[in-house]
């Protein structure tokens, strides 16, 4: 069990979800905590720890590993099913190190290495190796390309890491990767000015209704009933076992009468955002879910009003550039958002920039900007953790819901 994390996640070439590196704040340079039973306890009962299939949902999980862990103290709990070990030096010479990663391998796990230039097939330890990654922010596309073949021969995959655009992610797809790791995914494809289709038009007016003050029930129902999809989306929501083990949900009104107004305006907020973004990858819909349920909970925490729940609603709509591509000032300007989420959207909501700026401290294992932040909100950094984790848990469930329904993207 883990209480202090981060993920990054790594697409393969249809920009779905093959994988998340883990980076463990309590180990060095990211690499695989090591506690004493005593602390492993405390840790346990007082901050809301993970288990890996928590924190990546099912996918496969990159850990790296010191070398002294590897010759002497590999967890033999965890699954090789589900975990790529990753050396945290392949230059390591260290005694027993080639005979750890052997027996290792024997286990059942795939080995992966750093090697941003693209030297490792003159390691010792290289043909033992499945899966090698390479920073590209760090290495000249002409050398990349150069040595490409020569993994590919050995029947070694390879991650570009450090890809934060789409154009870096159609050089690399060209080049031959095979996966990639960055949040290049979720930046726009082209900023193109253009307005949203008339087929939209429903998903827009819920957007509206979900920020309004006011409540209008028989408005919201007659938008949803418009559309057919919309409505079992949103019962498929409700019941979803991470929001709602008590009761089934069979209406809105019996949804409203259960869940609270304030509830309500965020799952349709959460149904408007899934329904938006044609062919766009699914991470984008995960990342804003967390977001959203990480920024609530920050909100509670903080005693901000809740009622539009304003912190929700702009954590779940903070990654609408790269779902629509278009400029933030530009999609404002087409939802009937109320004024006070365009601002906080547009980085004029000094509580809520905390907020944002806190978890791309998160979602890149800043710690030091994770530390400044939570002395600027007065909250414990370890509580700060706790409050990610229950985010991260909670987005995973209900992306379980929308995993059947949203489109799987198209790689360009």
């Amino acid at each position: 069990m883990f209480a202090f994390i981060a993920r990054q996640p790594i697409l393969d070439k249809s920009k779905s979800v093959f994988a998340y590196e883990l980076l463990f704040r309590d180990g060095k340079a990211g690499a695989y905590p090591e506690h004493k039973e005593e602390k492993a306890k405390f840790i346990s009962e007082h901050f809301h720890p993970l288990g890996l299939d928590d924190i990546s949902g099912e996918k496969t999980s990159f850990i790296s590993f010191s070398s002294d862990t590897l010759i002497s103290r590999f967890p033999t709990t965890l699954n090789p099913e589900s975990v790529v070990v990753e050396l945290a030096d392949p230059t390591d010479t260290s005694s027993g190190l080639f005979e750890a990663c052997q027996h290792i391998k024997q286990l059942g796990f795939k080995l992966a290495i750093d090697d941003p230039m693209m030297v490792a097939s003159k390691h010792d330890i290289f043909p033992l190796i499945d899966i090698v990654k390479v920073d590209v922010s760090k290495a000249r596309f002409e050398t990349i390309e150069k040595h490409i073949p020569r993994y590919h021969d050995a029947n070694v995959q390879l991650v570009a890491e450090q890809v934060d655009t789409q154009d870096n992610f159609s050089t690399c797809l060209d080049l031959g990767f095979d996966f990639f790791q960055g949040y290049f995914f979720s930046q726009p494809e082209a900023r193109i000015l253009k307005q949203l289709p008339a087929s939209k038009m429903n998903i827009v007016d819920l957007m509206g209704e979900s920020s309004n003050n006011s409540f209008d029930i028989d408005r919201i129902s007659q938008i949803i009933e418009r559309d057919a999809t919309l409505s079992f989306l949103l019962l498929k929501f409700i019941n979803n076992p991470t929001i709602n083990k008590r009761y089934k949900i069979t209406s809105l009104r019996h949804a409203l009468n259960y869940m609270g107004e304030v509830e309500i305006k965020k799952f349709i907020a959460l149904l408007s955002l899934t329904n938006l973004g044609d062919d766009k990858p699914l991470e984008i819909i995960h990342m804003s879910l967390v977001r959203a349920k990480f920024f609530d909970l920050l909100a509670e925490r903080r005693g901000m009003k809740n009622n539009p729940p304003i912190a929700f609603l702009v954590g779940l709509f903070s990654l609408l550039e790269g779902l629509l591509d278009q400029s933030m000032t530009d999609i404002v300007k087409q939802l009937p958002l109320s004024e006070e989420v365009n601002d906080a959207l547009l980085g004029k909501n000094v509580e809520i920039a905390s907020y944002m700026t806190l978890v791309r401290a998160f979602e890149s294992a800043l710690w030091m900007n994770v530390i400044k932040q939570a002395k600027l909100l007065n909250i414990d950094q370890k509580q700060l953790h706790m409050l990610y984790n229950q985010a991260i848990v909670w987005g995973n469930g209900v992306r379980s819901a929308v995993t059947s329904h949203y489109p799987r993207a198209i790689a360009q």
